[in-house]
């Protein structure tokens, strides 16, 4: 299962370019898109979805015309938008029925075997008596997958998945999400890079509706080996290191400062070399220390 994009791009009536000429080869799989918010992952999430038309370009889900034949692919996605409405009075289990039937699983006895599966594995079986209004944030993200995960999906879409959960329910979460990757395309769209670094074996990084990089997690952050740098200064003597270093990021620190900077060569000045993770690939790719990775380096 393969999904090919390809210059897709989107300007809405108020002049946003919200998308130029996005093009990705997104394979079986956790797949991770990380920007910032309004950098357009939504508008890209919601044009995957069949929710809205590009204004050029095309997609393609294993031969299916995602912009031309919706029906074919509604039949085989699940998406979870960033916010979705829930009935508070309704049980869990008796709205996921409810969905079911509009899936189009009309026979009484699967639906209650798919239903009762599906709560099973997000772990909501104990509490599907229990009204949804009840339900905390965490469970209500994972009834929403169960949701999406109605009709055994090949393409998930999964957007902003983990914003306001506490630590406990992100880490459950994160978990089902990684077995759902075993058997279909699951695009994950976040702005926090510790989903992407946990999760994904392939990112894109967007940003001002472009992509700015795209790689494997790992050989992303391998490629920056010896070139990150790190110092821990009062905050009054920053605006100096921005004027003399390629500072990526700032991290407050026991009142002190923790600056990061991208160098080929070692800055002096008192910095250290440190070892790279997702964050600083993430963030040297914003501040446009590297661009996008040819294929037959980042693959």
């Amino acid at each position: 299962m393969t999904l090919q994009i390809t210059n897709i791009t989107k300007r809405y009536p108020n002049g946003v370019q919200a998308l130029r000429d996005v093009t990705l080869t997104i394979p079986n799989g956790m797949y991770g898109l990380l920007g910032p918010n309004g950098a357009g992952k939504s508008t890209l999430m919601r044009t995957l979805a069949t929710l809205q038309e590009p204004d050029m370009g095309s997609i393609y889900l294993d031969g299916i015309d995602v912009l031309n034949q919706k029906e074919e692919v509604r039949q085989t996605l699940g998406y979870l938008p960033q916010e979705f409405g829930i009935y508070p009075k309704a049980r869990a289990e008796d709205l996921l029925d409810y969905f079911a039937v509009l899936k189009g699983i009309t026979n009484r006895a699967s639906r209650r075997e798919v239903v009762e599966a599906l709560l099973k594995q997000t772990n909501l079986w104990d509490v599907r008596r229990q009204k949804l209004g009840g339900f905390s944030g965490g469970m209500k993200q994972r009834f929403g997958v169960a949701v999406a995960l109605l009709g055994n999906p090949k393409l998930m879409i999964v957007d902003e998945p983990t914003a306001g959960l506490d630590p406990a329910e992100r880490v459950r979460f994160l978990n089902l999400l990684s077995e759902l990757g075993e058997n279909s395309v699951v695009i994950l769209s976040t702005h926090i890079v510790e989903d992407v670094s946990e999760l994904c074996t392939r990112m894109a990084i967007i940003n001002k509706g472009q992509i700015l990089q795209e790689a494997e997690p790992l050989k992303a952050v391998a490629g920056l080996q010896g070139r990150i740098w790190r110092r821990i200064v009062e905050k009054r003597v920053l605006p100096q290191l921005e004027q003399d270093h390629k500072v990526i990021s700032t991290k407050l620190l026991s009142g002190r400062t923790v600056v990061h900077v991208y160098s080929e060569v070692d800055p002096g000045n008192g910095f250290e070399e440190v070892a790279p993770d997702l964050e600083d690939v993430y963030f040297t790719t914003m501040a446009g220390h590297i661009g996008n990775i040819k294929p037959e380096v980042a693959l």
